[in-house]
């Protein structure tokens, strides 16, 4: 059981940043935004980006992110911030209670907490520049992974 109970709280850690990051308490809003923000990700990287990125995940957290994904014809060709936000739009739904901008910043806050530097420096080199120039002020605040 403890370990069922150390990978069921590394998976809070990751709602309660996202929450942090959000600036809310309201677990359910930071849980379906987390996934949001990582499945619409997880479909702009190319299966082995994603499967890098997997690695540094929680388990329970990896689990969401490769969470009904189907891999053929990815990544998907996102060039614009419109078009990714509205991907991310389209993965919070039903939800509309927080813009896709506000999610794909808090994800890359709790990214820079969780993961390594290089990593998340990697998945900004894949991303049209219109989202890294979102994610430039977004991010300052984390403190990058070891």
């Amino acid at each position: 059981m403890r370990f069922f109970d150390r990978v069921n709280q590394q998976a809070i850690l990751w709602v309660k940043d996202m929450m942090r990051a959000l600036k809310t308490d309201d677990a359910d809003k930071g849980l379906h935004a987390l996934r949001a923000g990582l499945h619409a990700l997880r479909d702009r990287l190319t299966v082995e980006d994603a499967a890098q990125l997997s690695a540094q995940l929680p388990l329970l957290v990896r689990g969401i992110f490769f969470e009904n994904w189907v891999p053929a014809g990815k990544p998907l060709r996102i060039r614009h911030r419109e078009q990714f936000l509205a991907l991310v739009r389209e993965k919070y739904a039903p939800r509309h209670d927080l813009g896709p901008d506000e999610i794909v910043v808090a994800l890359f806050r709790v990214l820079m907490r969780h993961v390594s530097g290089g990593e998340v420096t990697d998945i900004m080199l894949t991303l049209p520049e219109e989202i890294v120039d979102l994610l430039a002020g977004g991010h300052r605040e984390a403190q990058p992974a070891p």
